[in-house]
């Protein structure tokens, strides 16, 4: 096997990180080509390189998040460096979150099969962060993050909620199951749509194969959970007057969104091939501008870190779940699909990705907006004050019964 090169190595001990070294997060080099793709294709090279087996790490979460901790994407140099730059200008110049380009992402990840994130979520398939606060598992966590969402819009009984970007129907069922809500849902993912409507049958919910920027109507409350990650740097404006004029002007809506810590030049370009295509993620300082002039910002709430457990808890359901996905994937898949989650569950380790909940009003809505924050106290008060009751089994909470 060749020596290592010097200026890697060097790099890599600014992270701690030991090249065929015997901790958990130093890497094994099994394949010395993975040294010419690391430096020239830097992080887009060291993700095929793992993809390929040509190296491995025995926690590739902590070698994630000691890579990122130590940022040293700034300490680039030569074609890597360049690359990077080519990210900046393809977002700057081309509009890669169009109508025409919309469904590409669903086509390329969300329909890669529902029988993977079936085996990696939640019960209610719900493929975003949890809230963890007091949640000791996946389930509840995800319980905790809808209500709060839920209790966030004052979603009330009869009332019309939006959900844009509304995955395999998560949100949808649950205000509309013990929320008396009546749900209009959108994806851009067709396997998405086939699913989440058997999910909802019977509920007054309605989902659409469809394109926020082509919705029309006025809802009562509306929710994006999830979906602004793909929406664009070019789109901001258009996404918010679209969804300003989407709402009525006493109502409130909810983003949920993946965020970064300091403003980017551009996006990892592993994840944008394989994983999520013209995917951009914001930072308050670009929510801020484009949100000024079409909302008041009412709260922020940012719990980044748990994405962390969830992408974790996640990673630990796929991989229980691999022998019975195997037979209709190859090895290049789980490698790709475990090199995905480690690495962002590094990302949000490490404090550069972020999770906010941006709550928003229409500048003509009178009255003061009180947020809420859930714990279980929280559960049982709400359950009280709308007539449902909840009982704590095992460490989480079902709904026994309710008033409507």
């Amino acid at each position: 096997m060749a020596t290592p090169p010097k200026g890697l190595e060097k790099l890599l001990e600014g992270a701690d990180i030991a090249i065929n070294g015997d901790r958990p997060w130093d890497i094994r080099v099994f394949d010395e080509k993975v040294y010419r793709r690391v430096l020239s294709s830097w992080s887009l090279g060291l993700g095929e390189a793992y993809m390929d087996g040509q190296w491995e790490c025995e926690r590739l979460d902590e070698f994630f998040t000691r890579i990122l901790c130590a940022d040293l994407d700034s300490a680039a140099s030569g074609l890597a460096r360049f690359r990077l730059v080519g990210e900046h200008l393809r977002h700057r110049l081309f509009n890669l979150q169009s109508v025409r380009r919309a469904f590409q992402v669903g086509e390329r990840h969300y329909d890669v099969g529902n029988d993977v994130f079936e085996a990696m979520l939640d019960h209610r398939m719900i493929y975003s962060c949890g809230y963890w606060e007091s949640a000791q598992d996946l389930t509840t966590a995800q319980f905790d993050k809808l209500d709060m969402i839920c209790r966030k819009l004052d979603l009330k009984y009869g009332e019309t909620l939006l959900d844009i970007g509304c995955g395999w129907g998560g949100l949808a069922r649950f205000a509309a199951e013990h929320y008396g809500a009546r749900v209009t849902g959108v994806t851009v993912s067709k396997e998405q749509l086939v699913l989440a409507r058997e999910r909802c049958r019977g509920l007054p919910v309605t989902l659409l194969l469809q394109d926020y920027r082509e919705l029309g109507g006025r809802f009562d409350k509306i929710a994006s959970v999830g979906m602004f990650e793909h929406v664009g740097i070019k789109n901001y404006d258009t996404y918010f007057r679209t969804v300003k004029e989407l709402l009525e002007p006493g109502g409130q809506f909810l983003l949920h969104t993946i965020g970064i810590a300091q403003t980017s030049a551009g996006t990892d370009p592993w994840l944008d091939r394989y994983i999520f295509p013209n995917g951009r993620l914001p930072s308050v300082r670009q929510i801020a501008d484009a949100v000024e002039g079409h909302f008041v910002v009412e709260d922020l709430h940012n719990f980044g870190a748990d994405y962390d457990r969830t992408l974790m808890s996640w990673w630990e359901n796929f991989a229980l779940a691999w022998p019975e996905l195997k037979p209709r994937y190859d090895e290049r898949f789980y490698r790709m699909w475990k090199y995905y989650l480690h690495c962002c569950a590094g990302f949000f380790r490490s404090r550069q990705g972020q999770l906010w909940q941006v709550v928003l009003t229409h500048p003509q809505r009178s009255g003061a907006y009180r947020s809420v924050r859930p714990n279980l106290d929280a559960r049982l008060e709400v359950g009280a004050r709308t007539g449902r009751r909840f009982m704590e089994e095992g460490g989480r909470l079902r709904i026994v019964h309710s008033g409507e």
